[in-house]
């Protein structure tokens, strides 16, 4: 039961990092609407048309109700959250016409919108952005030039008087950066063993998930193994925890050795590994597993003078042989891993051989 929770959880992490972008954005926009009303309730309020502006506040509003509140449980995604971001654009772009042009003083709503896409979008889709902003705001300020040629010197005047959106936008874009640079940093952190470098439980389940769905989509096979060290605590009490250590990365490389780059391997902790084998049926799965417990048995290292030597046990079932779900394959194959523990280690079993002597003759004929 614990498992499932940890795969449900790996699938839910992207979700919640973008519901939570996706809040932001909305105190953000409700902020927008807020200050747009305050203006246009002020009793010096300059509006061209002001039932523009009423229709600009009402449809701006009820797309943020049916955006957030009315999809509340739908998922979040990168795309709706750029969308809102060109809606925000939008509506500022037709309040600061009817409000002024370049003279607005909702001019400076723009950077509302900048920092939001910097939060969320990143570099790109900010400076394409800014550029938006800037062919605006140049439309906007042509026609105080339309009665002589444009000069340098106009466009210097233009560009100054832009210059703040440009510092902020700047600012803002590379602090973010900086955040999603760290935030990145800390995710790869938290979904790397340290010690092997392999990928740990967590980003083992969610790429379980996206396997399993492709193996569906496709109608493919798919295989999970589960390795245990057979003799990791007498290593770790009669050599020290240094030698424990030495055995696991051993045994973790061998396993890289023995598989194919598309395999995805994890350390689940301890000395537990999974692995995942896409587009592998439970014969190739049980031939890459001997493969696997012949090379650790034949494997060892010196340290401190003592040669130390180790067996693996190794547990597999597969999709769809032994189940349609996913779950089921790795719960299955974690059973399996067990029968070889039972069955005297150094074994490989397959959960399509439930009889514990089925799983010793089959091992030891492939042997």
């Amino acid at each position: 039961m614990q498992g499932l929770t940890e795969i449900k959880a790996a699938l839910d992490i992207e979700q919640i990092e973008l519901k939570n972008f996706a809040r932001s954005i909305t105190e953000i926009e409700w902020l927008l609407l807020i200050l747009v009303l305050l203006y246009f309730v002020s009793p010096d309020a300059g509006i061209n048309q002001a039932n523009t502006v009423i229709v600009a506040m009402i449809g701006f509003a009820a797309f943020i109700l049916s955006f957030h509140y009315f999809n509340f449980y739908a998922r979040q995604s990168h795309w709706k959250i750029a969308i809102e971001t060109w809606v925000m654009f939008g509506f500022i772009s037709l309040v600061v016409y009817q409000t002024g042009g370049v003279s607005s003083p909702l001019l400076n709503l723009y950077l509302l919108v900048i920092i939001a896409s910097a939060m969320t979008m990143g570099k790109i889709v900010t400076l394409l952005e800014i550029g938006l902003i800037a062919a605006f705001y140049t439309y906007l300020a042509s026609p105080m030039y339309m009665d002589k040629p444009f000069s340098l010197i106009d466009f210097s005047h233009i560009m100054t008087l832009f210059s703040p959106f440009l510092l902020i936008a700047y600012i803002t874009t590379m602090l973010a950066a900086d955040v999603n640079y760290g935030r990145q940093m800390f995710k790869s952190l938290s979904e790397t063993d340290e010690l092997t470098g392999l990928l740990n439980k967590r980003s083992f389940n969610k790429a379980l998930l996206k396997t399993a769905k492709l193996a569906e989509r496709h109608t493919n096979p798919l295989s999970v193994m589960m390795i245990d060290a057979d003799n990791l605590k007498v290593v770790n009490d009669q050599f020290g925890h240094k030698a424990g250590d030495r055995l696991i990365m051993m045994i973790s490389e061998i396993i890289q050795e023995c598989l194919r780059g598309s395999d995805i391997i994890a350390r689940f902790g301890g000395d537990e590994f999974a692995i995942l084998l896409p587009q592998t049926n439970a014969e190739s799965a049980f031939e890459a597993g001997n493969r696997i417990r012949l090379a650790v048995q034949n494997s060892s290292f010196d340290i401190d003078g003592a040669r130390i030597t180790s067996t693996v046990s190794i547990g597999l079932a597969s999709y769809p042989a032994d189940s349609d779900n996913i779950r089921e394959v790795l719960e299955k194959a974690d059973k399996s891993l067990y029968a070889s523990k039972q069955g005297g280690r150094n074994l490989v079993s397959h959960f399509s051989y439930p009889d514990p002597e089925d799983i010793t003759e089959q091992t030891a004929t492939a042997a």
